[in-house]
């Protein structure tokens, strides 16, 4: 994953999922958490393949973190509601491994302090 910076709304992110799809995408909202409430952050998908919209809220719980992660994306230039069915259960697995290497990452770097 590639950032033009430092989080921020109106700001570019570019994942590639194993390597090959690429994800472009523009960050429409971005709350922090604020008093136990989850923060909140809202990417707008811009192609070249998959267009739509992904919400991402993270809220502490004790020593864990609970994530929401939804998807509202279709593939460019196919019609929305058929190409919404079929890409489901893809999300749901890229999104998994996502977390997987977020999990992974915070992990090491608990073992590294």
């Amino acid at each position: 994953m590639t950032t033009d910076g430092p989080p921020a709304v109106g700001g570019r992110v570019e994942a590639r999922t194993a390597r090959v799809l690429l994800d472009r995408m523009t960050i429409t909202r971005l709350d922090p958490p604020v008093d136990g409430r989850a923060g909140v952050a809202v990417f707008e998908k811009r192609g070249p393949l998959l267009l739509g919209r992904a919400l991402i809220a993270v809220r502490a719980d004790g020593d864990v973190a609970r994530v929401l992660w939804l998807e509202d994306v279709h593939l460019a230039g196919l019609p929305p509601t058929l190409t919404r069915v079929v890409l489901r259960p893809v999300l749901a697995g890229m999104a998994a491994l996502a977390l997987r290497a977020v999990r992974r990452e915070l992990r090491d770097a608990g073992r590294a302090a």
